[in-house]
């Protein structure tokens, strides 16, 4: 990293601005082996999901894709989140209308986005991103659902009910092997029974 990335990491006071310069420059040489966000003023990395990790997002995917053809579901998109959309995060998959986002830039607005999904990592900072500051930036800017595939605690847990000021006003919890409706604006069932295999 650079003197001045180190600097800037260290501040209390970055900017987006500066946060997008160090991103960008972090993608070029690291060949995207790891990914920044910018939440509640800090950056955050993401490491290069594992393949069980990956292949739940595949397993997911499919599901949606099967059920409602006229969405696509991106994998690593930027959003611009949190209050007054200051913050960066890179949810592991986003679920739009179909081209929702053609002509968008790195990091694109979340109206219109239908749903965000984590996938927990194995790693240190999954507790505070996945299960804390995500809830709350991603109910903030407005999207209707948050899923959170849990592989710690094999659950899945879908966020609704977004409200600017606390982030979401419910939330459901089943374990892995259990059915979880999407509900509208999506309508989709998602058997989960599958994902007990793409746990450690």
């Amino acid at each position: 990293m650079t003197v001045m990335a180190e600097r800037a990491v260290q501040s209390s006071q970055m900017s987006v601005e500066e946060f997008e310069r160090i991103a960008a420059f972090a993608a070029k040489e690291t060949d995207d082996a790891v990914r920044f966000e910018f939440l509640n003023g800090r950056i955050g990395v993401k490491k290069v999901a594992d393949g069980d990790h990956n292949t739940i997002v595949a397993w997911l995917n499919k599901r949606c894709m099967q059920v409602r053809p006229d969405l696509d579901l991106y994998q690593g998109r930027g959003l611009r989140v949190e209050k007054y959309r200051d913050g960066r995060a890179r949810p592991d998959a986003v679920l739009v209308p179909e081209e929702h986002f053609a002509g968008h830039g790195e990091w694109a607005d979340p109206s219109g986005v239908l749903m965000v999904v984590e996938v927990t990592s194995y790693d240190s900072d999954t507790d505070l991103r996945d299960r804390q500051e995500k809830p709350v930036a991603y109910g903030a800017a407005g999207i209707p659902l948050y899923l959170l595939i849990d592989r710690d605690a094999c659950t899945v847990t879908l966020h609704g009910d977004p409200d600017p000021g606390v982030g979401y006003r419910s939330s459901r919890k089943e374990p892995f092997g259990a059915t979880l409706l999407l509900p509208d604006p999506l309508g989709i069932e998602l058997d989960t029974e599958k994902l007990k295999q793409y746990v450690d």
